[in-house]
């Protein structure tokens, strides 16, 4: 494998959610059908290596990683029984739990990543296809999807077309493709700039949510490095973005296809099975996801 180019995941554990479960199987997925090595950064390397003996050959690099969910300024600024990294994660439409949210860190990848071509994915990505292998064979420097297709059309999208009613264009971090060029350098450092000063920007583009959130601070990085106007800063990535959201259920993987109970429009609690089949998809309920791995995952 040419290890100029790999793959980056940044995995860290909630109270209830095993990430590095998810990015040992997606490397071993992206081994087979990528041909790419994968490197993960964690505060959990000890975990992941007991959990999984055969972890060090799996990934590339096991980068440890000290994880801070707020940075000091906000800690001064927020009350103390303020959290604000917290998320509800649903279970399909009738089961939820609030859990801390730790997704920080993503900006530093243009320096922590030891390839010269980057792709970075959420663990949840369900490699089950080789499009993404087509980023690496184009010239455009940074590339990222700006829609994505829920697999249940019937519900509304309008939260991933803006970042806020009078906000601007939204883009999906799930998926980032990187070279180290000058101009991406600035773009990541533009991008820690904005997530070390968080509140000022959530306040400037009236973003409601509480917790970070990397799809947003790409979006205001692009917007920003576009002059704040429409501009060719970003590329799009290869093929389309499919996703399942936590209000449906991944029921069962097997090779290349997986079967969905998604969420049934006006009947809360009832579902209708999907049979998806050889398409790369972000699958959000990480519950559903798990324990389908965990039938699968020593298969791989």
């Amino acid at each position: 494998m040419n290890t100029s180019k790999g793959i980056v995941l940044f995995a860290r554990n909630n109270e209830k959610i095993d990430y590095l479960k998810q990015a040992y199987f997606l490397a071993k997925k992206a081994k087979i059908l990528l041909n790419l090595p994968t490197t993960v950064v964690t505060d959990s390397k000890l975990y992941l290596i007991e959990k999984y003996p055969d972890a060090e050959e799996v990934f590339d690099n096991i980068i440890s990683v000290v994880w801070k969910d707020n940075n000091q300024h906000e800690q001064t600024v927020l009350s103390k029984n303020e959290d604000h990294s917290l998320k509800t994660y649903r279970d399909g439409t009738l089961s939820k739990s609030k859990l801390k949210f730790k997704n920080r860190l993503r900006s530093s990848v243009y320096d922590i990543t030891p390839y010269y071509e980057t792709l970075v994915l959420d663990t949840d990505i369900l490699l089950l296809d080789n499009i993404y292998s087509f980023c690496f064979d184009q010239c455009d420097d940074f590339l990222i999807y700006d829609s994505s297709y829920d697999l249940a059309n019937f519900r509304k999208t309008s939260e991933f077309v803006f970042v806020s009613d009078a906000g601007i264009k939204f883009y999906w971090a799930t998926v980032v493709f990187f070279r180290k060029t000058h101009i991406n350098k600035i773009f990541f450092d533009l991008l820690q700039h904005i997530e070390d000063n968080w509140y000022h920007y959530k306040s400037i583009f009236q973003i409601n949510q509480s917790y970070f959130r990397n799809d947003y601070a790409f979006s205001i990085a692009i917007h920003i490095m576009n002059g704040y106007n429409q501009g060719s800063f970003a590329k799009s990535m290869p093929g389309k973005l499919y996703h399942t959201t936590d209000k449906d259920i991944c029921w069962d993987i097997e090779n290349d296809r997986i079967v969905f109970l998604l969420e049934k429009e006006k009947y809360v609690g009832e579902y209708t099975a999907l049979s998806w089949k050889g398409t790369s998809i972000h699958i959000m309920n990480k519950f559903s996801y798990n324990r389908c791995i965990d039938k699968v995952i020593y298969n791989v």
